[in-house]
């Protein structure tokens, strides 16, 4: 990505294990040969480091869930198949099984399932298995798995300020539990010292970064997502986590909801990384009236008999929610420090190539 000036001497913020994949993936082949390598034996765990990370991802779930426990979340069995799943994957695909005659969607996010719960039960989260048959550029990012693990959370009648308080507090708590836990093999194993993150943590409008990479000397389409690839450079020019938010009607999903006093804006966001490892979480009040979901299906193309179920949970009534979705793999990779998400957990799978 061309940048204005001497850019690259500018990203101090850089974590040097993403350097580090910069450099390995500025040599396609060479990257494709080490990663083929790595993965056909994904299965041997032998060394101390791969060993200490699934220890210390441990940790994290258990943090994780000791966190919203204490904030009265209720965890919830996730929904593995259904008829319907979240459309709004950037790009990539869903996988479909035959379930008796019927085409099931294997999850790719449990987000549609998230409403009704929280509706039941206020404050709920799943710890979800999720499916994501990405395009095959995504083995490039370091940041993509074709299957992944997700924390998927959902409260009922809170706002998307409320929710981004609540990741901050979930981030710490993590940080906090994984330092008491691992401080001595994060520093020996990984070169890795965290500390606790000032909070609140700043907030940019999707108007702002837009004039941030105008600025960098990228142009930058509004009313889409923001790349991962201009994430990555936003993330690399911070040093603590922060948000972006209220993105452009069009540029998210059905379900995140416009903001009824400032039409084409929704109420959403995404929390980054800082040092360059680039989108921790994305989340959102949600849309929860029949009649505004299905036009906003139609607007974006979408079948509405293909989403008969959840529109007729919207026709009986749900109470508005908002909630957020934070991915187990690309956490661990930023409390470790590591290249990539197949780094982030036992036998992975990403985007083209076959593995264990």
């Amino acid at each position: 990505m061309p940048l204005r000036g001497n850019m690259e001497t500018k990203l101090l913020k850089i974590h040097e294990s993403v350097r580090e994949l910069r450099k390995l993936r500025s040599d396609k082949e060479k990257y494709l040969k080490l990663l083929e390598s790595k993965l056909s034996k994904s299965y041997r765990i032998k060394d101390e480091k791969t060993k200490t990370m699934i220890r210390i991802q441990a940790t994290i779930l258990s943090a994780i869930r000791e966190y919203l426990d204490s904030k009265g979340f209720v965890e919830i069995l996730p929904p593995i198949i259904g008829p319907a799943s979240d459309p709004g994957i950037r790009g990539a695909r869903q996988a479909v099984i035959d379930f008796y005659g019927r085409p099931y969607k294997v999850m790719s996010s449990a987000i549609l399932y998230k409403q009704m719960m929280a509706t039941a039960l206020k404050k709920i989260y799943f710890v979800s298995p999720n499916i994501r048959l990405e395009p095959l550029e995504t083995i490039y990012t370091g940041r993509h798995l074709v299957e992944f693990f997700q924390v998927d959370i959902e409260w009922a009648r809170a706002t998307y300020f409320q929710v981004m308080s609540l990741a901050e507090g979930l981030l710490n708590h993590v940080i906090k539990r994984v330092t008491e836990e691992h401080q001595k093999t994060l520093e020996e194993l990984f070169h890795r010292s965290l500390s606790i993150f000032p909070t609140p943590f700043k907030k940019y409008s999707y108007i702002e970064v837009l004039k941030i990479l105008k600025d960098l000397g990228i142009e930058a389409k509004y009313g889409e997502e923001i790349s991962w690839e201009c994430e990555e450079l936003i993330s690399a020019l911070h040093d603590r986590p922060f948000f972006i938010i209220d993105y452009p009607l069009g540029s998210r999903g059905f379900y995140d909801l416009e903001d009824p006093e400032r039409p084409g804006i929704l109420r959403d966001f995404d929390m980054l990384y800082p040092e360059g490892f680039g989108e921790a979480i994305s989340g959102a009040e949600r849309e929860y009236q029949y009649h505004r979901v299905a036009k906003r299906m139609l607007d974006s193309g979408e079948k509405l008999e293909e989403y008969s179920w959840y529109l007729n949970m919207l026709k009986e009534g749900i109470e508005p929610s908002a909630g957020f979705g934070i991915g187990v793999e690309r956490l661990t990779r930023f409390i470790c420090g590591l290249r990539a998400v197949w780094e982030a957990r036992p036998y992975p799978k990403v985007a083209g190539l076959f593995s264990p």
